[in-house]
């Protein structure tokens, strides 16, 4: 006979997730299914489960943690807490006033520096067949807020976690090799950080709804965005979410592509075609063919190819150079530029009707300006990443060095916050035990507020002048020198940008600078 009483409290959370188990769910919610039951068991102001990739812990879901923690790794060897769980048998609950440091110092998101302070801490390894497959942490601000649970209770958590972790993670790897054919499957597996679009405000999720909208099609994409925005990013992104992910995404930079050669680059040519061609060769949009073609500064490309280019878009025809024959090609075009187009047409500089086939769906990448509570994350995950370069332990910002990485311009964007922060990190890291967690302060950021000099008094210069006993053509290249010097160092090294902001055209611009001896 059926007994009509309830479960003890807990156990239906248990049915749930071994339930879980068998359920047709995708990996991300079984893991957001799995910390809710902890939720339900453990009086916690925080929790995360994480994932054992060799010797570093990778969070895969949490609960009260800032989106800073979750884009960091966690290498066991750095986190004396973290180690002592994985090596447990059982449950582990640190004392009170343990002195290692809790790995979630100063993500808490109710309140940064709780964890600091006096709180109850705990944390199991997940095992499954006999292998540590992760773990599972939880930390309350009440330093008595687990004397309640039940040693037998915790473990049983971890077990059902660990085979519930194992067997996400399996369902994970067989989603993506069905869906990326087994290899390509690893290899996103092992770079996917370098795929992620990072970010939570409102211009980032519209940007990734876009990106998902038009990358199921087979349509022409043009990316438009400052420098340093993360354009090829995008342009990667709107790869691996096409059904050509299977294939390459062949990259070509239009503004690094000398004009003499530019045609046989894209198009190829036959032996003989001109000197120096000594053997037949394919060019990239045969290289590229079945595939996608990511053309970064479209803008660049000389008007001499621009016809042939609408071409291939229009008809999906290429001519190699010297061959009268036409070939056929099979390419999705994902185009990128930082100038405005509509204005490079109205000068006369890029053809209208290139324009319009190419902008047939274009992607707009805001800027940091746009996004400045993106901000706090994007550096957090370049100083987790400069960190492991560095040797160093954990690393983070205080509450002043993250305002004064708010509120800057950053006419550089991403790119720019990133070179910032791996300064800062080296600064900081003179002199500083490579074990110890290190906070930057405000004074370690080298954050560029404009490319000007302060200028001096007039009665000094005349001065400097008259003290100057160079001719007038010396004075005038050392002058040439300064300001494309300047110009290079405010876009990041990219001469083409350089070429615009100084309003010359970029062959020009390599003209001056190899008299000058620039280059």
């Amino acid at each position: 006979m059926l007994s009509n009483r309830q479960p003890p409290e807990g156990v239906e959370t248990f049915l749930e997730l071994t339930r879980d188990l068998t359920a047709s769910l995708a990996a991300s919610d079984r893991y957001e299914r799995l910390l809710s039951a902890v939720r339900k068991l453990i009086p916690c102001d925080a929790a995360c489960l994480l994932r054992l990739e060799g010797e570093e812990l990778v969070p895969v879901a949490a609960h009260g943690l800032t989106d800073e923690a979750l884009v960091r790794h966690y290498p066991r060897a750095e986190h004396p807490r973290l180690d002592i769980i994985l090596a447990s048998e059982g449950a582990v609950r640190f004392p009170v006033d343990s002195p290692l440091p809790d790995p979630f110092d100063g993500y808490l998101s109710s309140d940064p520096h709780a964890l600091e302070q006096i709180h109850a801490c705990l944390g199991c390894a997940l095992v499954e067949g006999g292998k540590v497959v992760g773990a599972l942490t939880a930390d309350a601000l009440s330093p008595n807020a687990f004397d309640s649970l039940q040693p037998q209770w915790l473990e049983a958590l971890a077990a059902i976690a660990g085979a519930a972790l194992h067997t996400a993670s399996l369902i994970d790897a067989i989603e993506q090799m069905a869906e990326h054919k087994g290899a390509v499957a690893r290899e996103l597996q092992r770079s996917s950080s370098g795929l992620q679009i990072l970010g939570t405000t409102r211009a980032i999720e519209r940007l990734r709804r876009d990106i998902s909208l038009v990358a199921a099609s087979d349509l022409s994409v043009l990316i438009l965005g400052e420098t340093g925005v993360g354009k090829e990013l995008v342009a990667r992104q709107v790869h691996a979410e096409s059904t050509r992910r299977d294939e390459a995404l062949i990259h070509v930079n239009c503004a690094a592509l000398p004009e003499s050669i530019a045609e046989s680059e894209l198009f190829g040519h036959l032996a003989g075609a001109f000197t120096g061609a000594t053997r037949d060769r394919a060019g990239k949009f045969e290289i590229a063919n079945g595939a996608s073609l990511f053309l970064d500064e479209i803008g660049e490309l000389p008007l001499t190819l621009q016809p042939k280019l609408l071409r291939v878009l229009q008809e999906g025809e290429i001519q190699r150079v010297g061959d009268d024959r036409a070939h056929r090609v099979d390419v999705r075009v994902i185009a990128a530029t930082n100038r405005n187009l509509e204005l490079e047409v109205n000068a006369g500089r890029f053809r209208a009707d290139l324009y319009h086939r190419l902008a047939v769906y274009p992607l707009e990448v805001p800027s940091l300006r746009e996004r400045r509570e993106d901000i706090p994350l994007l550096a957090a995950h370049s100083l987790d990443q400069t960190r492991r370069k560095l040797g160093l332990g954990p690393v983070r910002l205080s509450p002043a060095a993250r305002e004064r990485l708010m509120a800057a311009d950053w006419p550089g964007n991403a790119r720019e916050l990133e070179n910032v922060v791996s300064r800062a990190a080296l600064r900081g890291a003179r002199g500083h035990s490579s074990r110890e967690p290190l906070i930057l302060q405000s004074e370690h950021f080298d954050i560029r507020t404009g490319m000007h000099t302060p200028s001096r008094d007039t009665d000094e210069v005349e001065e400097n002048l008259t003290r100057d006993k160079r001719s007038l053509r010396d004075r005038t290249r050392d002058y040439q020198r300064r300001v494309i010097e300047a110009a290079v160092q405010a876009n990041e090294g990219n001469w083409a940008a350089a070429a615009r902001q100084l309003g010359m055209h970029r062959s020009n611009l390599h003209h001056l600078a190899r008299k000058l001896g620039l280059r």
